[in-house]
């Protein structure tokens, strides 16, 4: 074989094992994981529904939730998503002129069907649908003009539809980095007076192992 044809050949062989890295790069996936756990943190923005209830307004203020979160896969796009969070709501409401300061902190469980789109590009696409389960933790009020808290009866229990979606940005093959947006919607009343629902939207971010 001449120096010619070798040099072809290997050109010709280089050439198709680059254009090979080229789609595996853009269009391979790594198997998807059984299980994988996380932390998360979810800033959000918390407001007070008093319904029909009438005297009552109130106003929308940020708050904050983080802990730990677990999927358990039923396959490659069908999860069991669940985990365990410290939720602090903070809340602002007037009542015949009286303005009122509310932090409501609770453990909550977060229960949800996951579903995830199949992984392109190093990506991957999900919605979820559920509930979580909230235990109060803490709960304080500060009245306008009162530089102390004070102790607020509050329910012990939290109940609320939770619905959102995001990406899974996949960074190495043990690694995600999630990004999304919740929304939870309060069934249960969260405080005596009134009988309000809190409810809030999330931005969520979290990293998987």
């Amino acid at each position: 074989m001449s120096i010619k044809i070798r040099i072809c050949l290997i050109i010709i062989t280089g050439f198709f094992m680059l254009t090979a890295h080229g789609q595996n790069y853009y269009q391979s996936s790594y198997d998807y994981k059984p299980v994988s756990f996380g932390i998360t943190l979810a800033p959000h923005m918390d407001w007070l529904g008093y319904g029909d209830t009438e005297g009552y307004e109130s106003s929308a203020k940020f708050g904050y939730s983080y802990g730990l979160i677990a999927d358990f896969a039923f396959s490659e796009n069908y999860y069991f998503s669940t985990g365990l969070t410290i939720n602090t709501m903070n809340h602002e409401a007037e009542h015949d002129g009286v303005k009122s300061e509310y932090r409501l902190q609770y453990a909550e469980i977060p229960i949800a069907l996951k579903l995830k789109s199949t992984q392109r590009y190093f990506r991957s696409y999900y919605g979820q649908f559920g509930f979580s389960l909230g235990t109060k933790v803490s709960g304080k009020e500060k009245l306008s003009g009162d530089d102390e808290r004070r102790s607020l009866d509050a329910d012990i229990f939290r109940l609320a539809l939770q619905i959102g979606g995001g990406i899974e940005w996949q960074l190495d093959h043990n690694l995600h980095f999630l990004t999304g947006l919740t929304y939870n919607n309060g069934f249960t009343k969260a405080i005596k007076s009134g009988s309000p629902k809190n409810s809030y939207f999330a931005l969520n971010f979290a990293i998987m192992f």
